[in-house]
């Protein structure tokens, strides 16, 4: 008897944890809503439950004055008591969000014990200030939300003492030279030290010190707000307080941990290697995915989280110095950020060139205020024009920074008085960013329904179908989220998309893709290398990031106002942190901050049945996943490669190896010969064997591309740019260095209405045809030390260069360009490069007025079934 067809049912809520040598588990290591059992919280009058809590608060604090470690001896700092702290602060927030106005919620948070004992001593500098500043009630409940959050540090101006102290001998003493250290620091000939601030009674703030509580009160209400589906400031720290106590089990009491065996052993679970249609072998069913994606461009947006502050590529502003994001990487000769733009208007031309229509996509950009990341991207946008695509179609918005923590007690790290060190909180910010902004609806405004996601630093992702085909599945087949995944690379810092079988406590089994970051691997007992019991590489595929997602769904998990708005709440604390204190001095500590996954938004879109599913369950998930070459999906420039380093894994210089391998696995089956590129390794040294690096709106996809290339060869320590899309290869030999550079590579800019320059796809476009060429010359110079290839930045002993301003056109027949050479060619023209009596002659033609906008010929696009077909066309 057949089985009975499962019913699937939505779901929108899945926390799952993994341990397991064999992948089928229960849920030993799961992090369902924790319960804990209820504990006496300290009396504010208890010296030693006041004496721990300073203790604990001091230790990532660096006085810029005078230290209050006693000198002769200093007890080690009691063990931080996760358990109780997470006790009251739930009850606190439990308490708080049953209030509505601020004046009620400070009535609450009046009476926590925390804040009683900090804003009530006569010996704290800060509170003999507050009343000065006359602050509003909103931003005063702030401060005392940072207090109740055990961080009251952060608050410190320096000599902060602790309550009971001078009660001792060695109290009194330390008392009076923190206030002659104070006097001599305030004191000037004039005897009013010079301080210009804020203040009474002699306590005053400085300027300085002033700009950075006001920079405070703008971070914490941003983390308020933004935080607030989990209880703001408080629920911040709750959630980092959980996820440090579950990152060592032995911080668990006997009781704890028993709880929560209890809770999850009753549950069943088993991850799988999902299924997914291989676009590099069916190449059929990916043919017709990418015409569906090309066909539903116009219900289309797309998405890139760009806030991130990039670290590991340690990017510097040659000329100031500062610190730069990871979308002001120069890399081939452009910014990242223009690279993605880049891509994208290769889809949109090739949708002109098939439907004949414009079509300009909406693209939203989550930024951030790290290294200047909002600003910088800003003033790129606006220095090129807005890509030509006008100013109304992009949507900038800055997601907020949170606070670095250390592993060992949850404190905020901190470098100097109200100045916490804040990053930004992950990529999986942006799904509820982009609600509270109102990105969805300015997506809706413009007929959007679907987006696709990208990261910046992945510099492959648009390569032949992949975005298309992924697009076009998600948009046909009504899904609510798919993933583009590959192979998994051994050593590389990303997660692994898996499908999820669970068994819930109500008897009814749920499924779903999801994804496990890198950074939980060991949590969940789950190892890389050869020992491993899972081979992660061969079993389970790599996320990429790489992103489908229907707009509609993701909006109606945010809008829930719950947990499920900040899917993947996760604390990395494999890396120490690193930062500088205000007197320059490094530090370098265990940390992390609270990170949320873009990626696990998948966690929401579960589907549900009343029996097991065995066979080809993923046919009719919500979620999908389809595959490709590795390099034809992720290839990243993430990291700097460092200094005698063998691995360029993950660096500019390995991901600039993968395109040379595309252009190769592009260009040979045009039948034209074009030397292998081998293993990384080969090349640490050496540097790449050629240069090939092709505009995109040659396709983007292959097919497209490979009937504008046809025989010929490519020898190596070659260079090939082409950088115009309406091109023809026929036969051409390169031996040397051939540059191809087109003003309107894809159209031309007009000015609208609004005078904004927008550009007309297909309209005046440049153009260079090549047939029966020899091209020889002395090109790059190998030998160069300071060639740095990835940057596109070289020494070249000879070239050849073809300038095409405007319309213009480039056409060269039977003949060979040997040595060094430039052909500029005016807007308006036609440069006829043919046989000569010494060797070649160049004649130039103005364009007749009729073929100004269409050219002298263009190739014409057709569909025919699931493939494009292409037709050259002399005008």
């Amino acid at each position: 008897m057949a089985q009975a067809q499962p019913v699937l049912h939505h779901n929108h809520h899945f926390p799952f944890s993994l341990t397991s040598k064999t992948l089928h588990f229960s849920l030993r290591f799961a992090r369902p809503p924790l319960t804990l059992v209820s504990s006496q919280s300290p009396s504010s009058t208890s010296s030693s439950s006041l004496s721990s809590s300073s203790s604990s608060s001091s230790r990532y604090v660096h006085l810029p004055r005078v230290s209050t470690a006693p000198v002769d001896y200093a007890p080690p700092a009691p063990e931080y008591d996760f358990e109780q702290e997470i006790v009251r602060l739930r009850g606190l927030c439990t308490k708080l969000s049953k209030r509505k106005s601020i004046k009620e919620k400070l009535k609450v948070i009046d009476r926590d014990y925390r804040v009683k004992q900090f804003f009530n001593s006569r010996r704290n500098w800060f509170c003999r200030v507050l009343p000065a500043l006359n602050l509003d009630p909103y931003d005063c409940f702030l401060l005392k939300c940072l207090v109740a959050a055990g961080q009251e540090h952060v608050l410190s101006l320096g000599i902060e003492s602790v309550e009971g102290e001078f009660e001792t001998a060695r109290g009194v003493v330390k008392h009076a030279l923190f206030s002659l250290v104070e006097m001599i620091e305030k004191f000037d000939v004039n005897g009013n030290g010079g301080r210009e601030g804020f203040g009474k009674g002699g306590m005053v703030l400085e300027k300085e010190e002033l700009g950075d509580l006001k920079k405070l009160l703008t971070n914490l209400g941003e983390i308020e707000k933004f935080y607030d589906c989990i209880g703001g400031i408080i629920g911040y720290q709750i959630k980092v307080l959980e996820l440090l106590a579950s990152s060592k089990p032995e911080r668990y009491s006997k009781n704890w941990s028993g709880q929560m065996k209890q809770a999850m052993d009753c549950e069943f679970l088993k991850i799988h290697a999902p299924n997914g249609p291989d676009l590099s072998q069916n190449i059929e069913y990916a043919s017709q995915a990418a015409l569906w994606g090309i066909e539903g461009l116009p219900e289309l947006g797309e998405i890139y989280p760009l806030g991130g502050a990039a670290d590991r590529l340690g990017l510097v502003d040659p000329d100031t110095g500062e610190c730069l994001p990871a979308a002001m990487l120069s890399y081939c000769g452009r910014t990242l950020l223009e690279g993605l733009i880049r891509d994208l208007q290769a889809r949109e031309f090739l949708y002109n060139k098939i439907y004949g229509k414009q079509c300009i996509t909406p693209v939203a950009i989550m930024t951030s205020s790290a290294k200047n990341n909002h600003k910088r991207i800003m003033s790129l946008c606006e220095r090129f024009g807005w890509f030509g695509r006008g100013r109304s179609n992009f949507q900038l918005f800055e997601q907020p920074l949170v606070p670095a923590i250390g592993a060992d007690d949850g404190l905020w790290l901190v470098t100097k008085s109200f100045t916490p060190l804040c990053k930004p909180g992950g990529h999986g910010v942006i799904w509820k960013l982009a609600h509270d902004k109102g990105i969805f609806k300015w997506f809706y405004d413009q007929g959007r329904k679907g987006a696709t996601v990208r990261q910046v630093s992945n510099v492959a992702a648009a390569t032949d179908l992949t975005l298309l085909a992924l697009s076009g599945i998600g948009l046909r087949k009504k899904k609510k989220l798919g993933f583009a995944s590959c192979k998994r690379t051994t050593g590389a810092t990303e997660g692994m998309n898996v499908l999820i079988e669970r068994k819930n406590l109500d008897g009814m089994w749920e499924y779903g893709l999801s994804c496990i970051e890198y950074t939980e691997f060991e949590k969940y007992g789950i190892t890389e290398g050869s020992h491993s019991p899972v081979s992660l590489q061969e079993s389970f595929p790599a996320n990429t990031n790489i992103l489908y997602v229907d707009l509609h769904s993701v909006e109606s998990v945010m809008s829930s106002n719950s947990e499920k708005s900040l899917p993947g709440m996760v604390l990395n604390l494999k890396k120490p942190v690193a930062y500088f204190d205000q007197f320059g001095r490094k530090h370098s500590v265990s940390g992390g901050r609270l990170e949320c996954t873009m990626q696990n938004i998948a966690d929401s879109f579960f589907n549900t049945s009343s029996f097991q599913c065995y066979n080809d369950v993923e046919d009719i998930l919500d979620t999908f996943i389809v595959y490709n070459e590795r390099r034809r999906v992720t290839s990243s420039a993430k990291r700097t490669r460092k200094h005698a380093s063998e691995s360029l894994h993950q660096t500019p210089d390995g991901a600039l190896l993968d395109i040379l391998r595309n252009a190769h696995d592009l260009l040979s089956r045009c039948n034209i010969e074009v030397p292998v590129v081998e293993s990384n390794d080969k090349y640490v040294d050496s540097g790449p064997p050629y240069l090939i690096l092709l505009h995109p709106a040659l396709g983007p996809l292959w097919e497209v591309a490979r009937q504008k290339f046809s025989g010929g060869s490519i020898s190596k320590g070659s260079e090939l740019q082409v950088e115009v899309a309406e091109f023809l290869w026929r036969n051409v030999q390169l031996d040397g260095s051939l540059i191809v550079l087109s003003e309107n590579v894809m159209g031309s800019l007009k000015i609208d209405e609004n005078g904004e320059s927008l550009i007309r796809y297909g309209q005046r476009c440049g153009r260079c045809k090549l047939e029966n060429v020899k091209v020889l010359n002395k090109g790059i110079d190998w030998n160069a030390e300071d060639n740095i290839y990835w940057k596109l930045e070289v020494q070249r002993h000879e070239g050849c260069k073809i300038i095409l301003h405007g319309n213009a056109e480039f056409e060269a027949t039977n003949v060979v360009l040997q040595g060094n050479h430039v052909f500029e060619v005016p807007d308006g023209y036609k440069l006829i490069i043919a046989p000569g009596t010494s060797g070649f002659e160049a004649r130039l033609y103005p364009i007749e007025h009729d073929k100004q906008d269409t050219g002298s010929w263009c190739w014409n696009y057709k569909i025919e079934g699931s493939h494009i077909k292409l037709e050259y066309v002399e005008q």
